[in-house]
């Protein structure tokens, strides 16, 4: 019987810190849906996360033979997580997720979980080596803003599940060449897509008070200055360490994308709250790679 992994590197296999770019998802489509933040709000977030960390231990189970070749060091192909064990962390957070969206608001809870979870799971196990990868990812992220809307307020949330889509797209198409290196293309349209989702918050917001505007407008720029800097580096040498971190910081920049896009629906304070993540996120990326 093999020995049960550790916490250390159960923790590298779902990239645990990474995590806490996923609540600022459910945050923004509460408050573009203007929906209270109450315990469903929280255990939706908590159903994300755990749909998050699936995804994760997935995606190394799937990857496990080309892990083998291009990033042995990873839990899977280095032999300290099974693949068996992969597998099972991944359908138990997925069970877990689904329960807390029961738990959380019944069926409506579901009705937003259930296509994530089938999502993630294709993305994973079938889209990811795809040209339809980027776009499938691109899903997850938006449903999750949507599942912070919930049912009755998909509609008003569109436009906030629409600007994370938009990074979250551009980040993972950036990260297919986190091994290979990438054309000095890439990182030069990654760099457009951020000036374009960082317009695109502003635009949003021109019509609030000036205290929300004055803050989306400082969180809009921790934003596009936390992801351009890193990018502008891989677009001037575009060798696979540069990507990488540039793929790490497109990841910690959803954090202070999330807060502006809080900011602009009139949730200023929640917002500011929320940005205040995004150290520990770096910190924390620091000892556990979210790559």
């Amino acid at each position: 019987m093999s020995a049960l992994p550790r916490v250390h590197d159960l923790a590298r296999l779902v990239r645990a810190p990474a995590a806490l770019s996923v609540p600022g998802d459910v945050l923004a489509g509460a408050a573009a849906a203007r929906r209270p933040l109450g315990p469903g709000l929280l255990g939706m977030t908590a159903s994300s996360v755990c749909l998050y960390w699936a995804g994760m231990a997935l995606n190394d189970y799937a990857d496990r033979d080309l892990d083998a070749v291009e990033r042995p060091e990873r839990p899977v192909p280095s032999g300290a997580v099974s693949p068996a064990a992969a597998r099972a962390v991944g359908c138990g957070l997925t069970a877990a997720g689904l329960g807390l969206a029961a738990l959380s608001r019944g069926r409506r809870g579901l009705a937003t979980a259930l296509p994530l979870a089938g999502v993630v799971w294709a993305y994973d196990l079938v889209l990811k080596p795809t040209p339809a990868g980027a776009a499938a990812m691109a899903a997850a992220r938006a449903l999750n803003v949507l599942g912070g809307a919930g049912p009755g307020g998909l509609r008003r949330a569109l436009p906030a599940a629409a600007t994370v889509a938009l990074h979250t797209g551009m980040v993972t198409r950036l990260s297919r060449y986190e091994v290979s290196g990438a054309p000095r293309a890439v990182p030069r349209q990654s760099l457009a897509v951020g000036g374009a989702v960082g317009a695109a918050v502003l635009l949003r917001g021109r019509r609030r008070p000036a205290r929300d505007r004055v803050l989306a407008a400082g969180l809009t720029a921790v934003y596009a200055y936390g992801g351009a800097a890193a990018q502008l580096a891989a677009a001037r040498s575009p060798a696979a360490p540069q990507v990488r971190r540039a793929v790490a910081a497109g990841i910690h920049a959803l954090i202070p994308l999330q807060a502006a896009l809080t900011a602009t629906a009139g949730r200023g304070a929640a917002g500011a709250a929320l940005a205040c993540a995004l150290p520990w996120a770096r910190r924390l990326g620091r000892k556990v790679s979210p790559t």
